[in-house]
This record gives structure tokens, sequence and C-alpha cells, in this order.
């Protein structure tokens, strides 16, 4: 979707039949059960939860444009970060238990960005540009950030002593949550305001003094963020639904889950990126890219820990040792790749290798 020109159909058409459906399903107290009518409700439901992510990205990215670099691009990755935790906290606290999907989504979104996405975005750009620069400065910021908080959420859980197993007790899980958030909070006020150069290119300042969106098409963008942001949130469970039936049927592991949560949130930004990579703007794709990963650890899992600990739900956070082994190759590749202040081909293909890895391991362990 264009954030130039008038507001393209889908932009408003999804959100308001995702809300049509959900009165739908709603007033009719409607069960998804795997048959060809539930087939065909999945595929309905599907279609319309895709397009009203992408809507509510385009939203964000009208209301991007009015405030300008870095706050646009963290606008958007908040608003999916609200999707994300949606969805992880309706579908592991539902009904049947899934402790594990918060870990799984988390670790896939790592894996998809950071190796999927930044991958394809050097590749890309390496091929059209031969080679891109980027601020190292902001890139190590972000890598350090990763770096920090992975270990602590996802590594650190299977080495504690106070509860045996890859979990935290209730005083550990509360005190690495407000550590994150802090960090987090840290973080935003370094990138919005005290080294805000640090994330910005010549492009995104040339960019900054075009004309913005204004008056009613901005109010009109604000109200169907919110209504786009609800209608993902209150859909949540039925996709949660069809999620469980469709990896029952497949014979899918339980990775998967998280796995397809992940691409569902990150489809959006993921367009976004390579579209600023193929533009010649490696700044913003890195923005995007890694601040996705860094806002769904830095959010996301405080959220679920408190919906979880709330409902006295059971939070598994820590890898098995495979996945640790992939998360320590990815940031080390993540620093060689991102500590000259240029890419070419040859980092992207490395990244698509270790994306490739993660998914075959997923399937074939």
């Amino acid at each position: 979707m264009s954030v130039h020109g008038p507001m393209p159909k889908s932009a408003w058409l999804f959100p308001l039949l995702a809300v049509v459906l959900f009165a739908f399903v709603t007033v009719l107290d409607y069960t998804f059960a795997p048959s060809p009518a539930g087939l065909l409700f999945a595929a309905v439901l599907l279609v319309i939860l895709f397009g009203t992510v992408f809507a509510a990205v385009h939203h964000a990215e009208v209301i991007a444009e009015t405030i300008g670099e870095p706050y646009g691009t963290l606008l958007l990755t908040l608003a999916v970060t609200v999707i994300e935790v949606a969805l992880i906290a309706t579908i592991m606290l539902g009904e049947k238990a899934v402790p594990t999907l918060a870990r799984d989504t988390v670790f896939a979104v790592v894996m998809i960005v950071c190796n999927g996405l930044v991958g394809v975005c050097i590749l890309v750009g390496g091929l059209r540009y031969r080679e891109q620069d980027f601020q190292v400065s902001g890139a190590n910021l972000y890598l350090s950030m990763l770096a920090v908080l992975a270990t602590i959420t996802l590594i650190l859980p299977d080495y504690t002593l106070t509860t045996p197993g890859p979990f935290y007790s209730a005083a550990q899980l509360g005190f690495v949550s407000i550590v994150t958030i802090v960090l987090y909070g840290v973080f935003l006020y370094t990138q919005t305001i005290r080294h805000r150069d640090y994330f910005i290119s010549e492009r995104a300042d040339a960019a900054d003094h075009a004309a913005p969106a204004s008056g009613h098409p901005l109010l009109l963008s604000t109200g169907l963020l919110l209504i786009s942001l609800l209608a993902v949130v209150l859909l949540a469970k039925k996709f949660s639904l069809v999620v469980d039936a469709g990896a029952a049927v497949i014979g899918a592991p339980p990775a998967f889950a998280g796995i397809l949560v992940a691409l569902l949130i990150l489809l959006p930004e993921s367009v976004a990126a390579l579209a600023a990579a193929r533009n010649n703007d490696l700044q913003k794709s890195i923005n995007l890219a890694l601040g996705s990963s860094l806002a769904t650890i830095g959010l996301t899992i405080p959220a679920v820990a408190v919906a979880a600990y709330t409902l006295e739900k059971t939070l598994i956070l820590g890898l098995q040792e495979r996945e640790i082994v992939l998360l320590v190759l990815t940031f080390i590749l993540s620093m060689l790749t991102f500590g000259t202040g240029r890419t070419n081909i040859l980092f992207g293909l490395l990244h698509l290798v270790v994306f490739a890895v993660f998914v075959f391991l997923v399937f074939v362990p």
C-alpha cells in the first residue's frame, strides 16, 4: 500500500471486513472445526487478517510520515508489537495451553528478521547497488540490546537454580520483565532524543522535509489504525483455533505455531524493509528489521509474563541447545555484517544460509 495519493480501498475495507467477521462469529457463536465449511472459514479469516495487518501498517506509515524519523519507524514497530502480543497471549493462554509459544515466537522473530529479512534486504540491495551504507553506531546499539535481552530472556532460564527446567520463578520473571522494560525505555530515549542521528540516513533527513499528511487524512488514518489493531486483537482467538487445527492436520512440530505467528506479524514490516533496501535506504531497513526484533523481546516478553502470572499459566522461555547455537551464531554474524558500515551480497547470502538452517531444523530436528 502506498502512503502517497488517495487512500487505497484495502486500507479501510479490510478493517471493516474484520469487524463484520468478528460480529458474525460472535452473534452466531461459531466454533471452528476441521471440515469443508471450516476450511472456507479459515481461508476467509486468514485473508481478512493479513489484509487488516497490512492496513494497520499502512495507516501507521501515514502517521509516521507526519512525525518523521526515527519516530515513524518506532510507531510502525509498536503497532506491530500490539498485534504480536494479542496473538501470542490469545494462543498461549487459551483453552489448550501452549507454554512455549512466546519463546518459539520470539526466537522465530529474531531468526526471521536477523537472518531472513536482513539477508534478503542486503542481497537485494547489493545486487542493485553493489554496496550500501548505514550508520554503524545505530546498528551496534541495536545488536548490543538484542544480545543482552535475548540472553536474559531466552538463554539464562536454562541455567537458573531456583526452579528446575527452562523457566523462571515468579520473582525472577518479574525482575527480568522490569529490567527488560527499563532497558527498552532507555533505548527509545537514546533512539528518539539523545542520539537520534545514529538512526537517520541522509535520505531520511531529506524525506523529513517532504509534505506530510495533515488534517482529515491524518485523523482518518489514526482512527483506522486503532480500528485495525482492535480488529486483529478480536480475531486472534479464532486465528489460534485455525493454527491448532492446521498444525494437527499436517503433523507440524510445536514450534510451527510460533513461526506462523511471527510470519503474520512481520510480513508488512518485511515488505517495507525490502522496499527501503531497493530504494538504497538500508538504514531504514535496519531500523525496521532490528527494531521489530528488539520490540518483540523488550515489550512482548514482559506483556506475556504479566498475563501468564495473572492467569497462573506456565511460561517456558529457555531455548534448547541447538537453538542457542543458532542464536549465538546469528549475533556473531550480525556483528561482523554491521561492523563496517558497508554491506555486500556475500553478507546477505550468509544470513540466508543461517535462516535456511533454522527452518530445516524446525522440521528435521
